[in-house]
């Protein structure tokens, strides 16, 4: 059965741009990333731990500044901007999007797990954040790339 919205074409589903845009910003707009009022913690990390959580602060910051560019180059993993480029725009117009509809925005990373044996290694961070007035909590994935963390995704 085909999802509203959805064009059949070749026997293959065919979601429209703004779905498929949709559905790759949706961990980014469920972790509420905004355009005003921000606050981050990552103070209280070491080493790896520091450096991934530094790269969620560092989100948080380029989001509420607007820098789509600085988003999609230097915070999302490759796989993540490859998925965006899909979309008209690519990238950096699917950032723009996403972060015009947020309007409010606090984080705090409660923890960071890094798992440096993993190849590449990976990191999970536990954040806490404001959307809306209510507090939830989300897991944010992390994949080392060329000696960076970078955001793989937002659950």
């Amino acid at each position: 059965m085909p999802l509203a919205g959805a064009v059949a074409s070749h026997r293959r589903m065919v979601l429209p741009v703004n779905r498929r845009l949709a559905l790759l910003c949706a961990p980014l707009l469920a972790f509420g990333f905004a355009a005003c009022g921000s606050t981050s913690s990552v103070s209280g990390f070491k080493g790896e731990e520091h450096a991934a959580a530094q790269t969620i602060s560092n989100l948080q910051t380029d989001a509420t500044a607007r820098d789509e560019q600085k988003i999609c180059t230097d915070l999302l993993a490759k796989a993540v901007v490859a998925r965006l480029e899909l979309v008209k725009g690519g990238c950096k117009e699917a950032m723009n999007k996403q972060l015009g509809e947020i309007d409010t925005f606090e984080v705090t990373v409660e923890s960071v797990q890094v798992n440096s044996s993993a190849n590449p290694p990976t990191a999970s961070a536990s954040v806490k954040n404001v959307r809306s007035g209510k507090t939830r909590l989300s897991t944010v994935s992390l994949v080392k790339e060329a000696g960076k963390w970078k955001i793989s995704s937002i659950s």
